[in-house]
């Protein structure tokens, strides 16, 4: 057997608080952890469904990581530590991934934890009527998961597919009887997990509330600590409005906040009655990517237009504050592994730029509001935005790009704000200029495939719509290669032909979560790799 990438050993320990760009975080002291007391969590999203395998909320991700767990976890330079397996193994030919897992697991209903239960797993992501688009992604490629016998699960693929790894050893694991659950869909105390916590209630708009797995036993070396949680129990309350968090945490309602925005971000950092961390995601940056199949972003003239027109690091600025950081590629540099920073710098604002290429694709005319047009139309792009997904002062970003757009170039940004379902039927029918959004709940290669394959081939957020062959070529290159220099090499080509010459997207910043907690809160932190916040495995509270 050839393992593609082998266990961090020793530093892994600290790799479960690791941080890119840490704000202000104030040193722990010597004090030991003290067990019990609980929390109250102020949070900006509330989960769609509370079934780990159909919720693609980024931010849904720090609640139900309290419940689920996963194969394996990732250090902050990508590599791999144990959870529920305790090794794997890549077979010479590519195409078969054997984990074998840790004995002694339940899940909280008292189903025992075994290969079956984790074959049963990847069967089931299998079906589209059961994991929507999640069945066309990178479980379509298991054509066989079997349990040969208790610790032991072997996946066997149908051909090379390099990114396997980086989305299954992600996936989390629900006990085999949950699939019988009439929960199964929308989520809840029957769809039981392995993680330190249960969920013990949740009330829709307003909280959900967990208490302390007294059986968890099983944590790895790299956990950080052993045994149960420390808090008796945790609940996280739905709050949308970052003032409202903000305030609540002032206030003290709540102990913790997560999503600052670039206003208040003074209020915690150098303030002793709280600390405060920042660290930028892995996935894809907050890009307006641009509709190639309709209305006038067809034409690659317009779509240079529109990223010449704007001029990102300004806007960014303006917005907020200096907190966030002004994006360039495909990836975020987050993304140690496939970041192409030679994208950085090679494009950006040019006015005269932007006005010519519109003349040289006809868009010549002007009507009274300073708009151009042809053949008397104007030169209008639908940017269709998800209300779900309207956080971080992103509607207040968006009416910038409009504002520079028309004073700059005459084009006319028309914003679009819509529910989550009429946002998926204009997603899935292309109807639309152009789709604002930014992934950070897929690993770094997987995100490229949703992103840029074709719809049909598994592309399910392939907001540009291309189909470009050359797109295609790169990524089944990329993929029938375990060769990591390789990859990264087609992963860069296809990225400077998406931005560069395509313009398929204009990346605006790198999307961050930021964690503000009272002063006697211990123990908060970010997930490695993918910086998202860390469930509250580790936190306790001084008393």
């Amino acid at each position: 057997m050839v393992t593609r990438r082998g266990f961090t050993v020793g530093a892994s320990i600290l790799a479960i608080s690791a941080v890119i760009g840490v704000g202000r975080a104030r040193a722990q002291d010597s004090q030991p952890p003290v067990p019990g007391g609980s929390l109250a969590w102020g949070v900006e999203t509330e989960p769609s469904t509370l079934n780990p395998h159909l919720n693609g909320q980024a931010k849904a991700k720090l609640i139900l990581r309290n419940v689920y767990e996963s194969l394996l976890a990732r250090t902050a330079d990508g590599g791999y530590v144990p959870w529920l397996a305790t090794d794997y193994a890549i077979s010479d030919e590519g195409k078969t991934y054997t984990f074998t897992l840790r004995d002694g697991v339940t899940f909280s209903d008292g189903e025992k934890l075994d290969a079956a239960a984790v074959a049963l797993n990847f069967t089931k992501l299998k079906e589209p009527t059961y994991s929507g688009s999640i069945s066309a992604g990178h479980v379509s490629h298991v054509v066989e998961a079997l349990a040969p016998d208790p610790t032991t699960v072997v996946l066997k693929l149908d051909t090379i597919y390099s990114p396997f790894l980086d989305g299954a050893a992600g996936i989390e694991i629900i006990s085999p009887r949950a699939f019988a659950s009439q929960q199964l869909k929308s989520g809840g105390p029957e769809i039981a997990g392995t993680g330190p916590f249960i969920l013990d209630r949740y009330v829709k708009g307003q909280e959900i509330r967990f208490v302390r797995n007294p059986a968890y036993n099983w944590a790895p070396a790299n956990a950080g600590h052993q045994g149960p949680a420390y808090l008796d129990e945790i609940t996280y309350r739905f709050l949308p409005e970052s003032a409202v968090r903000t305030g609540a945490l002032t206030s003290g309602q709540v102990d913790v906040i997560e999503g600052i925005s670039g206003n208040d971000a003074g209020l915690f950092k150098d303030n002793p009655d709280f600390t405060y961390q920042s660290a930028i995601n892995t996935g894809t940056p907050y890009t307006l990517y641009l509709n190639v199949t309709h209305g006038p972003t067809v034409d690659v003239k317009v779509r240079k237009a529109v990223i010449a027109a704007i001029d990102v690091a300004r806007v960014i600025e303006s917005v907020y504050r200096g907190e966030r950081t002004r994006a360039w590629g495909v990836l975020t540099p987050a993304d140690t592994d496939f970041y192409d920073k030679s994208i950085e710098g090679s494009y950006g604002f040019d006015e005269k730029l932007a006005n010519r290429l519109l003349d040289e694709a006809g868009w010549t005319a002007r009507d009274a509001d300073g708009f151009r047009g042809k053949d008397g139309q104007r030169l209008s792009i639908e940017i269709v935005q998800s209300q779900a997904t309207l956080r971080d002062q992103r509607d207040v970003l968006l009416q910038a790009l409009q504002a520079q757009a028309r004073q700059n170039a005459g084009i006319d940004l028309a914003l679009n704000y819509v529910d989550a379902g009429t946002y998926s039927d204009r997603q899935k029918s292309g109807q639309y200029g152009a789709i604002p959004n930014s992934t950070t709940t897929q690993e770094n290669a997987v995100t490229i495939y949703f992103h840029y394959l074709p719809r049909d081939l598994g592309g399910s957020i392939n907001y540009s719509r291309t189909e470009a062959p050359e797109v295609l070529a790169w990524l089944k290159g990329a993929a029938s290669t375990l060769d990591h220099e390789e990859r990264s090499d087609i992963y860069g080509s296809l990225q400077r032909f998406a931005i560069l010459e395509q313009a398929y997207g204009l990346p605006l910043y790198v999307p961050e979560d930021q964690v503000a907690a009272a002063a006697n809160v211990r123990g908060v932190g970010f997930r490695p790799f993918k910086q998202l916040p860390e469930n509250a495995y580790n936190i306790w509270v001084e008393r």
